[in-house]
């Protein structure tokens, strides 16, 4: 591989997404030390994404270690689908691709040609991909007001929206639990 454009592909997904990460960073070094000319690490799937930001004292950005880890290892571009959120590329120093599944969704949703469909965000956090997913697919919006009082537990306080008698499509970045209600 001397000299080549490397693409290294690892899904990264659970229950081992550590040992997957692992073996990815083991992957790109071991392509550096080949001395690859580019390594690029294609993860569908890039975890940690969810732990982008503080929401406590002293608790760790696992999102922005990650991309650390991956600069350390050597990783020249990292090409990734739907992060939890956008500002995750920032924590790179490294250019990253960031795709998404939104056009391939909606053209299916679209080909179904269902009268009855509402589109709903399962918190305020997801409204703005929500909208834009029913404004493709020609539908209305519903919002969820779900609080957490546990974690892995979600409870919804109400609904804003119609959804009585429709085909609901719940759009969100990714299942963890399924447990949104």
């Amino acid at each position: 591989i001397r000299g080549a454009d490397v693409f290294l592909i690892q899904s990264c997904h659970g229950p081992h997404s550590n040992d997957h990460l692992m073996e990815l960073m083991i992957m790109i070094q071991a392509a550096k030390l080949a001395s690859a000319n580019r390594i690029t690490a294609v993860m569908p799937w890039y975890p940690y994404s969810r732990q982008d930001k503080k929401s406590a004292p002293r608790e760790p950005i696992s999102s922005r270690l990650v991309a650390h880890m991956l600069e350390a290892a050597g990783a020249d571009r990292v090409l990734t689908m739907d992060l939890h959120a956008g500002q995750v590329q920032g924590f790179f120093s490294k250019p990253v691709d960031h795709m998404t599944a939104m056009f391939i969704l909606t053209q299916y949703f679209k080909d179904l040609h269902l009268d009855d469909l509402v589109v709903v965000s399962p918190d305020a956090g997801r409204v703005k991909l929500a909208k834009k997913f029913a404004e493709k697919v020609g539908a209305e919006l519903a919002i969820l007001n779900k609080e957490r009082p546990a974690q892995q537990v979600a409870e919804i306080a109400y609904v804003i929206g119609d959804v009585k008698d429709k085909t609901a499509v719940i759009v969100d970045d990714l299942i963890d639990t399924a447990g949104t209600p």
